[in-house]
């Protein structure tokens, strides 16, 4: 199929009028320089990688997954069977104790929607913690297997990935959606192990990172809780090991412009994808094993970084970058 600069110089050329012909050829050019030079953009504004330092916040026992701020701007981390809650300077406590959570999202009314493995659910905290009804258990009438992390949508409703016991050899993972009454689609399966989930701000693309095949996948939104055929967005940079399980996307965000910041398990960098899906930036990730992004901080600016500093997955860390860039807004209007 051809371009759109290439339909107009095929234009410009046949055109029986001189005057439409040249206009026709200034538009085919300019077209073309305005798209890269907005990419181009994207790109200089982020700082260089050596300007970066990952800063260490603070540390818990073991690994630790699902970063997010609330309304007040506290954070929170999963690590084993704990949820935690931190504030900017690196102070925290116990927030909640459930089974294995993981991916998190705070919605408009202060609750928490938590992944947890063990449970085989989404759950739904209280402001304080405390358990409600879950969120989501089953699909179809089939338990869930492990959902891991989450992505909220406009209209009040969420998509969560289920990878359970999937991989290379088992492409058994799944995305499912919850509705605002509650019930569980199933969006999306034949997966290897489908990890962090952002839905773009426009709402016209959910990706996916496919933690065992190292690639972020795209899906076309075609209405709530469907999407279209999947297309490789961005296969990711490879470990000089060359062992799949040190390099795999992990949990993702997004800045205020669209680019995808994807934890890099195993390969102890964030890597910065623009919305086309091209590489940026590798940025230091401080945890070797880099499991979660999240952008919080007073400006909205820095970008908040969990996993385990060792190979052994301990202990857990909470790192900070403080990139300068705005992060995307993913916290619904408070109620």
């Amino acid at each position: 199929m051809r371009s759109f600069r290439q339909r107009l110089e095929r234009f410009a050329a046949t055109c029986p009028f001189p005057s439409i012909g040249k206009t026709a050829r200034i538009v085919a050019t300019c077209s073309t320089s305005m798209l890269l030079g907005a990419a181009c953009v994207l790109a200089q504004d982020l700082p260089s990688v050596d300007k970066i330092t990952a800063m260490k916040l603070f540390e818990v026992p073991s690994y630790c997954e699902g970063v997010v701020f609330d309304h007040d701007g506290k954070g929170y981390i999963s690590w084993d069977k704990t949820l935690t809650e931190f504030q900017l300077d690196g102070t925290h406590r116990d927030f909640a104790v459930t089974g294995a959570p993981n991916g998190h999202k705070v919605l408009a009314d202060g609750t928490h929607l938590v992944c947890d493995a063990s449970q085989h659910a989404v759950l739904h905290l209280d402001r304080d913690g405390k358990p409600l009804a879950p969120a989501s258990k089953e699909c179809d009438g089939k338990p869930l297997r492990g959902p891991n992390d989450l992505t909220l949508d406009p209209q009040g409703g969420f998509y969560f990935t289920d990878p359970g016991e999937s991989g290379k050899d088992k492409l058994i993972g799944t995305i499912h959606y919850v509705d605002t009454a509650g019930k569980t689609h199933l969006v999306a399966s034949g997966l290897a192990f489908p990890n962090g989930i952002v839905l773009t701000q426009d709402g016209k693309r959910l990706l996916v990172g496919e933690s065992q095949f190292n690639r972020v996948l795209e899906y076309p939104v075609l209405s709530q809780g469907k999407v279209g055929p999947m297309k490789v967005f961005a296969d990711l940079p490879k470990n000089p090991s060359g062992k799949w399980e040190d390099n795999q996307p992990d949990g993702m965000c997004s800045d205020a412009k669209g680019n995808l910041y994807v934890a890099h398990y195993g390969m102890q960098q964030v890597q910065v994808l623009d919305p086309s899906g091209k590489l940026l930036r590798s940025y230091p990730g401080g945890n070797r094993l880099t499991s979660n992004v999240a952008f919080g901080g007073p400006k909205h600016d820095q970008l908040f970084v969990t996993g385990a500093i060792q190979a052994d997955g301990k202990p857990g860390a909470v790192f900070r970058l403080d990139l300068g860039i705005p992060g995307r807004v993913i916290l619904p209007t408070k109620k």
